[in-house]
């Protein structure tokens, strides 16, 4: 029930969308097909926090979310992601969800584990389930590629990073929409002085997650609205990202929770991105603690 109202809430915001881009140019219509899709922008951040281990300082982290593979983003895209993601030499990488629009209809898709195996990263590569891995008769077929692209997928489960006597702790959940997300069982044996970090591709869970001892959560699913309008704002927010669905909010009272919403990469249900650029971003850590 859920995706038929984001369908059709989808719909009638993308046919406001279209008035509003015909009225100004086909120029603008152009580039939100055709242009905008393809403008990758690196955003680069870094997050400082007592809990973080000294021998993780400087560490590197990379997101990538939502890649859509088969509607409108192909394997040459993401060949050329991986290489770029290669070149910023991160120590941990994670996914965040959506890797093919339709996973049981997407025939290339024993081409996808070798080149996500491409991917360096010294410390760890993780993984969680999107709504569209689910759909579409999909989890086996996400789950396989994941595990011979050598990626741990988290369900519903934590894994320690660990590196010159230290670790962080790396929870992951279902996704919300199509899983069965449950923060409680993913948190079992947390340590409460580590640095933790949730993986949830949908954003609004955070508001749940404020209520566990989780540093930071990192999601996709928005798109960052897809489609945002001057005055306007974005026009797609789909269910479990309609309160956060772009960049970094703080969720929750004395020792907030940190959420940074990724707009992933590939687009789903129309072809269009308009001031909502795919992205690929980096976080650094700064350990601000005397471990």
């Amino acid at each position: 029930m859920p995706e038929k109202v984001s369908r059709r809430s989808f719909l009638k915001r993308a046919l406001g969308f279209f008035a509003a881009v015909f009225g100004i140019s086909a120029g603008g219509y152009y580039y939100a097909r055709d242009i905008e899709p393809r403008l990758l922008e690196i955003t680069k951040y870094k997050i400082s926090d007592n809990a973080i281990p000294k021998a993780f300082h400087n560490k590197k982290i990379i997101q990538f979310s939502d890649t859509h593979l088969g509607f409108h983003y192909d394997l040459k895209q993401l060949e050329k992601l991986i290489e770029k993601i290669n070149s910023l030499k991160p120590d941990i990488v994670f996914f965040t969800g959506d890797l093919m629009d339709e996973p049981n209809k997407y025939k290339e898709a024993n081409q996808i584990a070798p080149l996500l195996k491409r991917i360096q990263a010294p410390l760890g590569r993780f993984a969680i389930y999107g709504n569209h891995d689910h759909g579409g008769y999909g989890s086996d077929i996400f789950k396989s590629i994941m595990e011979e692209s050598e990626f741990i997928l988290l369900l519903n489960e934590n894994r320690k990073i660990e590196f010159s006597g230290s670790s962080i702790q790396i929870i992951g959940i279902d996704d919300a929409m199509l899983g069965r997300p449950d923060i409680k069982l993913a948190s079992r044996s947390l340590d409460d002085s580590s640095y933790n970090i949730l993986l949830s591709h949908a954003p609004d869970l955070a508001d749940e997650a404020s209520a566990f001892n989780i540093n930071l959560q990192l999601s996709g699913h928005s798109h960052g609205g897809q489609i945002k309008l001057p005055f306007m704002g974005a026009l797609v927010k789909p269910p479990h990202a309609e309160r956060y669905y772009e960049g970094f909010y703080e969720i929750g009272g004395q020792s907030p929770l940190t959420l940074y919403v990724n707009r992933g990469l590939g687009t789903t249900r129309l072809p269009f991105r308009f001031l909502s650029k795919p992205e690929l971003t980096v976080f650094t850590l700064q350990s601000n603690s005397e471990n």
